[in-house]
């Protein structure tokens, strides 16, 4: 890679999702939300691409992937809503869209996009570059610091440290202890009973991390603590399967993934 590598991540059943709910809610047919639904997504896709004027490009996809964090927890993600048929049928045109404009797909059968992502960033960041990740999830700004950066298109802000302590209050390197305590609504990951978001921030700022609270005694515990302490298995489980993996094998050479404009 080049001494000033770029490499943009687009997080793309996350962008391909908002865009098709958009033209949903148009007097639209099926197919005719489909067909807006890619031409918005290369119109898209064209934008970022100039404004983040980036060296590598890839978008990653999720497959009918039966998650390690399913197998860990199988109420994992329970109740969320399932993608609409019409668009689960569209993705092959959709990621042709993808390479209309110059960008690699990836999908994997065996592992979540989120972890696919994580890994990539934090592959480019180690070695010196930069890497932007497009998504609205804010499960990445835990990936937060020294050359990651994490874009919401569609609200048109940076997903930074300083939102993360004005929506969170804590730092991006304790995220993943805050939603230990607080779990995840959205991937139905249970927490600390009676830990809310204000409670975990304070546990935070007074303990610092998971692991700093656990090692106080229980009797030397105040009250929330009390609560963090007698459901550290809870805590612990929920702590893994928040914290996105770094290590998944890619299977390809980044050079592979190099943006050459179209």
């Amino acid at each position: 890679m080049s001494p000033k590598s770029h490499l943009l991540i687009i997080d793309a059943l996350n962008l391909i999702r908002r865009l098709h709910a958009v033209q949903a809610q148009q007097a639209l047919s099926p197919e005719q939300a489909l067909l807006a639904t890619r031409a918005n997504l290369v119109n898209t896709s064209r934008k970022l691409l100039a404004a983040a004027t980036p060296t590598h490009v890839i978008a990653v996809f999720d497959g009918e992937v039966n998650s390690w964090r399913k197998g860990l927890y199988p109420d994992y993600k329970a109740g969320r809503s399932p993608m609409p048929p019409e668009l689960k049928a569209g993705l092959a045109s959709l990621q042709d869209a993808f390479w209309e404009c110059g960008i690699d797909a990836l999908l994997s059968q065996t592992d979540e996009a989120d972890d696919l992502v994580a890994t990539l960033a934090c592959g480019i960041a180690r070695h010196g570059h930069r890497a932007t990740i497009i998504s609205t999830d804010k499960g990445f700004c835990q990936l937060i610091g020294k050359g990651i950066q994490v874009r919401d298109y569609f609200n048109k802000r940076w997903l930074d440290a300083a939102f993360v302590q004005q929506h969170y209050g804590v730092a991006p390197a304790q995220l993943v202890d805050f939603w230990a305590l607080t779990g995840v609504a959205g991937s139905n990951i249970k927490g600390v009973a009676g830990i809310g978001p204000k409670g975990a921030a304070q546990l935070l700022q007074q303990y610092g991390s998971l692991d700093g609270m656990l090692a106080v005694a229980i009797e030397e515990a105040g009250k929330p603590l009390q609560k963090v302490l007698t459901q550290a298995e809870d805590a612990r489980l929920a702590q893994t399967l928040v914290r996105l993996r770094l290590d998944i094998p890619l299977g390809f050479n980044l050079q592979e993934i190099r943006y050459v404009p179209r």
